[in-house]
C-alpha cells in the first residue's frame, strides 16, 4: 500500500491496512472536517427515524439472493480448481489502487476463472490517488479499460469510514467516487458503479453519502455488513439484530435518489481462533471452525429470508484467519464452512 510519511501501511496476514500508530497526524486530518462530522450525526438524527418507521410503511422491492466468493491474486492458482469444486459462479476480485502496474496480472487472473463468472471489481484506495484525484483519474480509466469484456460492475472504495483505508470523510469519498462516475460516463456508460462501502452498522456514514447535494449516483449500494464483534448474527446490537440492521438499511436506500433500489453485501466473515497474525481482530472476537460454519449457515440464510439483498460475497475463499481455506506452510486445508458454503450454493 503506499504511504505518506511512512503512515499508511499494508497487513499482508489479514489483508487489510495497519492502525495508523501516528495519532497527531491522524488527529490533524480528522481536524479539518469536524463541523461535517457534526452536520453528519445531525443528518443521521433526521433520517433515522424515517427510514425506521419507513421499514414498516415502504415497499421495498423483493429480490432473490445471489452469494458469490472474495478471491485474491495473491492467494495462488489453487484458487481455480476451489472454485469450481464449489460451483460458486460470482466472484469479487479486489483490485489495489497501489499495485496499478500489475493490472494485467489481475486481468489475467480474472480471466483464469473462466467466461462462465460474474466477476465484480473492489477498486482498493490508497491515499495518494485519494489526495492526488488527477492520478485517480487516470488509473480508474485503466482499470475500466483492462477490464472490459471481464466484468461491467465495479466497487469504488473500500471500508470508506476507516481511516486507516485512507479516507477521512464522507465528503473526501464522495470526491473520490464522482472521478470514476465522470469517467465511466464519459467513456464506459455500460459499467455499473457500487458505493459507498461503509463497513459495520455505522449507518450515519450510509446516511451521509445517501442524502446530499453533490452529483453522486450510485447504480448500487455496497454494504461491508459485519456483524462479527457480535458473535451470532442474531445477537443484537443497539437493539438491532441482522435482520433488523437490513431492513433499515433497505428503508435509508428506499427515501434516496442517489442510487436504485438494490443492496450487494461485499464483505462478511467471523476471525478464526488461535489464527494470530492472520486473525483480522484480537482474540476476544474469535470464534472456533465449527461456530464460524454455523455463523455463516445463520447469516446466509437470515439475509436470503429479507428478500431486500440482490447478492451476497463471503470474504474470501483462502484466509488463514477468516477465511473458507487454511494455507498456512504451504498446504491447502479446507475448512469446515468450505463444505457448508459448497452446499449452501446449491440451494439458493
Amino acid at each position: 500500500m503506499s504511504k505518506v510519511n511512512n503512515i499508511f501501511k499494508w497487513d499482508y496476514h489479514s489483508d487489510q491496512p495497519c492502525v495508523i500508530t501516528n495519532k497527531a497526524f491522524k488527529k490533524q486530518q480528522k481536524k479539518q472536517y469536524l463541523f461535517e462530522y457534526l452536520r453528519m450525526f445531525l443528518l443521521f438524527g433526521l433520517v433515522f427515524p424515517m427510514a425506521f418507521f419507513w421499514q414498516f410503511l415502504g415497499r421495498f422491492p423483493k429480490t432473490k439472493m445471489q452469494i458469490g466468493i472474495g478471491v485474491n491474486l495473491d492467494k495462488g492458482e489453487e484458487q481455480y480448481a476451489l472454485v469450481e469444486e464449489l460451483g460458486v459462479k460470482h466472484l469479487l476480485i479486489r483490485m489495489p489502487l497501489w499495485e496499478i502496474d500489475r493490472v494485467d496480472e489481475f486481468v489475467q487472473f480474472a480471466k483464469n476463472f473462466g467466461e462462465d463468472k460474474v466477476i465484480l471489481i473492489n477498486v482498493l484506495q490508497d491515499r495518494e490517488h485519494i489526495k492526488n484525484l488527477s492520478l485517480f483519474k487516470k488509473s480508474i480509466q485503466i482499470i475500466f479499460d483492462k477490464f472490459q469484456g471481464i466484468a461491467t460492475e465495479y466497487q469504488i472504495g473500500n471500508a470508506t469510514n476507516r481511516t486507516k483505508w485512507g479516507f477521512f470523510s464522507v465528503s473526501e469519498y464522495l470526491r473520490f467516487y464522482q472521478i470514476a462516475q465522470s469517467v465511466r460516463d464519459a467513456c464506459f456508460p455500460q459499467l455499473k458503479l457500487l458505493g459507498s462501502s461503509v463497513i459495520d452498522f455505522e449507518y450515519y456514514y450510509t446516511a451521509s453519502a445517501l442524502f446530499n447535494f453533490k452529483q453522486v449516483k450510485f447504480d448500487k449500494l455496497s454494504s461491508l455488513l459485519y456483524v462479527d464483534r457480535r458473535g451470532a448474527p442474531d445477537n443484537r446490537q443497539y437493539g438491532f439484530d441482522l435482520k433488523n440492521k437490513i431492513n433499515l438499511l433497505a428503508a435509508m436506500l428506499h427515501l434516496s435518489a442517489k442510487s436504485k433500489n438494490e443492496i450487494y453485501i461485499t464483505e462478511v466473515n467471523w476471525p478464526l481462533k488461535n489464527t494470530a497474525p492472520f486473525a483480522p481482530t484480537s482474540e476476544k472476537e474469535c470464534v472456533s471452525e465449527l461456530e464460524y460454519e454455523q455463523y455463516m449457515q445463520n447469516y446466509i440464510n437470515i439475509v436470503k429470508k429479507t428478500q431486500k439483498i440482490s447478492r451476497l460475497y463471503w470474504h474470501q475463499l483462502i484466509a488463514p484467519g477468516y477465511g473458507l481455506v487454511d494455507n498456512r506452510d504451504g498446504k491447502i486445508r479446507k475448512t469446515p464452512a468450505f463444505y457448508e458454503f459448497k452446499q449452501l450454493i446449491k440451494t439458493i
